[in-house]
């Protein structure tokens, strides 16, 4: 199954069945911190919530059409991250990520998407990239601003989040804008 080293502390893995125990005790412990951004966190009551979630991640995987992996740090489940659908024919994904609270402010999310970003535009051979997130999302927003994503707007009331809805702002990255920030670093 798909493994994907970040760095030497970061790895990638698509769950299998036998991890629902593991992911569902990681959204439990932090229910509340991520109930703020995420919706689907109040339908998930139990490890059985991903008897049906987890077969789907596969499946996509295998026909190549995105992926949820999650996010191990020194070898512990800290969260996801997701290529959603890919847009094929206009050669786009969008990317989604979460991670516990307790695993905050250590770079994981960054460092994770930087090495996915490599693995979009040169192995998937894709040409853009999209992150939204929630405009009140202060620590996910810092995310493709570091990873010199372009803003691209508000999508006023884009999300009906349990009892209000929240804007949506979106962020992208080019393959010739990525591939020209590279040069610039080196």
């Amino acid at each position: 199954m798909f493994s994907f080293p970040v760095d030497e502390e970061i790895q990638l893995e698509l769950l299998q069945t036998h991890h629902k125990e593991e992911l569902y005790a990681l959204i439990d412990t932090n229910r509340e911190h991520l109930r703020k951004w995420l919706l689907w966190v109040d339908k998930r009551k139990s490890a059985q919530d991903f008897d049906a979630i987890i077969p789907m991640w596969i499946q996509n995987y295998a026909e190549n059409n995105g992926f949820d992996v999650g996010i191990r740090y020194r070898g512990k489940l800290v969260g996801m991250v997701g290529l959603h659908y890919i847009d094929w024919k206009n050669r786009a994904t969008s990317i989604g990520y979460f991670l516990a609270e307790d695993a905050q402010g250590r770079g994981i999310i960054t460092r994770t998407i930087d090495e996915l970003i490599t693995y979009i535009f040169n192995i998937l051979e894709l040409n853009r990239i999209e992150i939204q997130v929630a405009a009140n999302n202060e620590k996910s927003i810092a995310i493709p601003k570091r990873l010199h994503f372009t803003y691209e707007g508000n999508k006023r009331q884009g999300q009906w989040l349990y009892d209000h809805y929240e804007d949506l702002l979106t962020f992208s990255l080019l393959r010739e804008q990525w591939e020209g920030s590279k040069k610039s670093t080196t």
